[in-house]
């Protein structure tokens, strides 16, 4: 028994004298750490093996347009672990360096860096078409002769008081968690809508406190008015039947289009709110990730009462994108015909992009962008941004893909508490 203990012991002892081996990794960073040039500067890309037994070898990579059009590919050599690549790009965009390495043994590693090139200058792929307000101000009055009727379940919470409540719109209704703080007072509390990413879930009755803790009227809406707080199963089951396919439901007609319906449910939420008496009757914040960041921006062009938003990430943009021969965003609604975009999904979608809605939006915005993001490309993020036409705040991100990280939402949330104060 002794010798026994004695071995581990002995073992215990090499093993923490010794160094831990780590996982091998390949990381891709530009040569400025804010990874931003100028049109036809050359771009150098770092890239970097570590913890790697071999640090030599070789490394294969891809220069793109945002994950587009191929602009270079080949090979460079690793010293120490290291090399380097260069590109550049003759227009406004995205550079997108994707250098994978094959070890002796183990998966090939694969990492993604990219640099903005003049992004203040990516315009909108195509125009904003001639009757799009003339469209909107049509669905908004069929909207506005559906009579507008709450009901509201009371929700147990000891930071405000909650309610599960459902507001009767075109087709599904407006589903979500309202919170007003504990002792609201009449015309004493700012609005803040909070709406979602893609996928199929329940309103956030956590979303809806954090506002309400704040000191706003705040409300949380699921994206396809259905009911809130149900089991697992139950949004799973619509995630795998009625809604699988909603992203490109009916998108060969703007009438038709599933967009259509989620974006008339942000305009009636923001009647129901401001019908409050509890309302300050100035501020009115809607705020989002992805999709929700789509809707954030649609929100701001398509109802004037809006004076914030936060758009994180936005879904939507530049559906247009391959008919100016560049990246388009999610959900890449539009399909390619024989090498080009389907004409009559094409003119639809124009109608439901978040870049005609923010040439639109007055009120002041914060947006984020990762540059690395593959789901909702930068290239797409920036037309909008570029449209925007009230105050705005870009917040990039170089080495971020598709993500809503703390320190984004603690921006958003603190820059609409500042505009609340205003």
């Amino acid at each position: 028994m002794k010798k026994h203990l004695s071995y581990l012991a002995a073992l215990l002892l090499i093993l923490s004298a010794s160094p831990l081996l780590s996982a091998p990794s390949l990381k891709v960073q530009t040569n400025q750490e804010d990874a931003t040039y100028k049109t036809g500067d050359t771009v150098v890309f770092h890239v970097r093996l570590s913890d790697s037994e071999d640090p030599g070898g070789s490394v294969n990579f891809v220069l793109s347009e945002d994950g587009f059009n191929e602009l270079k590919k080949g090979k460079v050599h690793l010293k120490d672990g290291t090399a380097t690549i260069e590109g550049s790009m003759g227009k406004p965009g995205f550079l997108r360096c994707v250098a994978s390495y094959k070890p002796a043994q183990g998966k090939t590693l694969t990492a993604v860096g990219a640099a903005a090139i003049s992004p203040l200058q990516i315009k909108a792929s195509l125009p904003v078409p001639d009757d799009f307000d003339e469209f909107w101000a049509k669905q908004k009055q069929r909207l506005a002769g559906i009579p507008m009727k709450a009901t509201r379940t009371a929700v147990t919470s000891k930071d405000a008081d909650c309610f599960d409540t459902q507001i009767t719109c075109l087709g599904k209704p407006v589903s979500g968690y309202l919170a007003l703080p504990k002792n609201a007072k009449a015309k004493g509390h700012p609005i803040i809508l909070w709406v979602h990413g893609a996928g199929v879930r329940s309103s956030s009755l956590g979303n809806a406190v954090q506002g309400a803790r704040n000191g706003m009227i705040s409300m949380d809406i699921n994206a396809h008015g259905i009911p809130n707080g149900k089991p697992g199963k139950f949004y799973q089951d619509l995630s795998k039947g009625e809604l699988k396919t909603y992203r490109h439901d009916g998108r060969e007609d703007r009438e038709t289009i599933y967009f259509n319906g989620m974006f008339l449910r942000l305009v009636r939420a923001i009647d129901y709110l401001t019908s409050l008496p509890e309302w300050d009757g100035r501020t009115v914040a809607v705020i989002g990730h992805s999709q929700g960041g789509l809707q954030a921006l649609v929100a701001g062009g398509i109802d004037p009462r809006v004076t914030f938003i936060g758009s994180g990430v936005p879904a939507g943009c530049d559906h247009s994108g391959n008919a100016a021969d560049r990246i388009s965003g999610w959900p890449k609604i539009v399909p390619m015909v024989d090498g080009k975009p389907d004409p009559k999904v094409l003119e639809a979608t124009r109608y439901i992009d978040a870049v005609n809605f923010a040439n639109r939006c007055k009120a002041e915005a914060i947006m984020s962008v990762g540059f690395i993001d593959p789901v909702c490309p930068p290239t797409s993020c920036y037309a909008a941004y570029n449209q925007l036409k009230g105050p705005k705040t870009v917040l990039n991100e170089p080495a971020m893909a598709h993500a809503a990280p703390a320190h984004i939402k603690d921006a958003f949330l603190k820059a609409v508490i500042k505009h609340a104060g205003r």
